[in-house]
């Protein structure tokens, strides 16, 4: 049994893997400062009430964008999984693609991971948005190459940076606005409707500006916990990958294993 751990800036994503099956998924606020002890115990309490104990997790990997986050994350795979944490990104664990841009060593792990499991599911040209603390346009072609691609303000952070920046705006929720109008005839009208369509007319605006740099036809597959919520309301995406991540560190894994 694998345990793949994806380190973001607002979650920390554990989830069993067997074969390429995903048995099982938690999610944690990423806190730098959580000792291996404090996951442990919360991990060990999870594993239990889904019927697996410590001792079935044979492996584990992982990948971060929080480089404090790491070392924990590490002293949690030797001390309580008996094994040395892979690490997507560093030695011996190969992308087994080419990042086809200026800085291959700045591209988040996390983008990586995505592209890698993206082109083996769908093998086309490729535009991967990844609904996080930021979203990501990432651009892979046909031949599983990582392009490049674009960070953008992730919604929440859009959303809290107005609210704190403009003393009498209330915080709202991120949902459709009820109406299809965009001319908002309340201020939380106004809000939503500038939050929500404001950020579906950029990832529209965006995909088809890349669509015509690369010229040729490219999926759009979407992952991240609002891929659903925009899924609804734009017809820009091809496919929704909820677990795409977790499925390139099992790639990662397996590939590992064919290596050594």
């Amino acid at each position: 049994m694998l345990l793949a751990i994806d380190a973001g800036n607002t979650n920390v994503v554990f989830a069993l893997v067997e074969g390429e099956e995903i048995r099982t998924r938690w999610r944690i606020a990423t806190d730098p400062r959580r000792t291996a002890d404090e996951y442990a115990v919360w991990l060990h309490q999870l594993l239990q009430l889904e019927g697996y104990a410590m001792a079935d997790v044979e492996a584990v990997i992982i990948a971060t964008v929080v480089p404090r986050a790491l070392h924990n994350l590490q002293v949690l795979a030797d001390k309580y999984f008996k094994t040395t944490a892979l690490v997507a990104g560093q030695t011996p664990v190969d992308w087994g693609i080419e990042l086809d841009v200026a800085e291959p060593a700045s591209v988040g792990a996390d983008r990586v991971v995505n592209a890698i499991a993206a082109h083996h599911l769908f093998q086309d040209d490729l535009i991967v948005i990844d609904f996080g603390t930021a979203t990501t346009f990432d651009v892979v072609d046909y031949s599983g190459a990582y392009k490049g691609g674009i960070i953008a303000p992730g919604i929440n952070l859009s959303l809290d940076a107005l609210v704190s920046a403009a003393a009498k705006l209330p915080k709202i929720a991120i949902e459709p606005p009820e109406s299809r109008s965009v001319i908002g005839r309340t201020t939380v009208d106004a809000m939503q409707i500038g939050v929500f369509w404001g950020y579906v007319a950029m990832m529209e605006g965006l995909v088809a500006r890349i669509r015509a740099e690369i010229g040729r036809p490219a999926k759009v597959i979407s992952t991240g916990g609002l891929a659903v919520l925009f899924n609804d309301n734009s017809d820009i995406f091809d496919a929704i990958a909820p677990d795409l991540t977790i499925q390139g560190l099992a790639l990662l894994y397996e590939r590992s294993l064919k290596t050594e």
